[in-house]
């Protein structure tokens, strides 16, 4: 059991670091694209991709007629809602601010979820390690932030933590009923078809050019079928507070690809998060949550 739960570990946090890259991407698409839209093109392209990925076994094509439908709606508007809640956020209150609330605010809706509803305790070292990876992505966004963002983008910056964690909360009770894929695919077609409106109403002009659709590309199979089909994986090994918890690594990925690529400053407060954020996560890591009752 042991093996297979760092097989888990290290798939969540394979997942984050893929996911850190999306803020890089982005910056390197065409002037004049809309967030919106990026993330809904996101969605689309990555359902595609998990969708070609759960047809080729024909095991999976089994599993489909067995789809816990409420359980993929509920999964899938989520994650959707996630997507288009945590662009506003940034928004209204800018890219630091937004990406730590909404981020350090997942592990606490999961943890709290599991320990009124479902009974499952952590020990204190354990929730030390999540209070300090929490505490370091807020030092991380803040150290990123400019001015002071509205209040209205971190309450949406919370909402869209809440829906990430119901989203990984969701995911990990399916897990052990479908192959992980067909559980990726059949909730990210779900959030493809909640997020395709919004390409009615924003412009799409910037798509012209050769450069955007490499970059929607690596954004829809790399950051998203390929990420999200390793996290579903990983939450049917480790439990969804532990995995929101791992996720952290994301925004240390983007850390390091901002200074490395995009040539962003290296500050003092931005490395102690980072080093908060990494001790944290060692801490999660090496000691697992308590089962219910225990």
């Amino acid at each position: 059991m042991g093996s297979f739960r760092w097989m888990g570990l290290g798939a969540v946090i394979l997942a984050a670091m893929l996911w850190g890259t999306t803020g890089t991407v982005q910056a390197l698409l065409p002037a004049g694209r809309d967030p919106l839209a990026v993330g809904a093109l996101r969605l689309l392209f990555g359902a595609g991709a998990l969708c070609i990925l759960a047809l080729m076994q024909p095991k999976n094509r089994l599993a489909l007629r067995h789809l816990p439908l409420p359980g993929v709606l509920f999964a899938g508007v989520a994650i959707g809602s996630y997507n288009l809640l945590f662009f506003y956020a940034v928004a209204l209150a800018g890219v630091g601010i937004g990406t730590a609330v909404a981020i350090g605010s997942a592990p606490i809706w999961a943890t709290l979820w599991e320990r009124f509803a479902q009974g499952r305790r952590s020990g204190p070292l354990r929730l030390m390690g999540q209070g300090v990876s929490v505490l370091g992505v807020g030092l991380l966004g803040y150290a990123g932030a400019g001015e002071g963002g509205a209040l209205s983008g971190v309450i949406l910056a919370l909402l869209s933590g809440g829906c990430y964690a119901a989203y990984s909360l969701a995911t990990s009770r399916m897990g052990g009923t479908l192959p992980s894929t067909v559980i990726a695919a059949s909730t990210f077609t779900v959030a493809a078809l909640v997020t395709a409106p919004v390409l009615f109403m924003v412009p799409l002009d910037w798509l012209a050019g050769p450069s955007a659709w490499t970059g929607l590309v690596f954004l829809g199979v790399g950051a998203t079928a390929l990420s999200y089909a390793l996290y579903t994986w990983g939450l049917t090994r480790v439990t969804a507070s532990t995995a929101v918890t791992l996720a952290l690594a994301e925004p240390v990925t983007a850390w390091f690809l901002a200074t490395i690529v995009v040539g962003e400053a290296v500050t003092p407060g931005g490395l102690t998060g980072v080093v908060m954020i990494l001790t944290g996560l060692l801490v999660v890591t090496l000691f697992r949550d308590r089962a219910p009752g225990r």
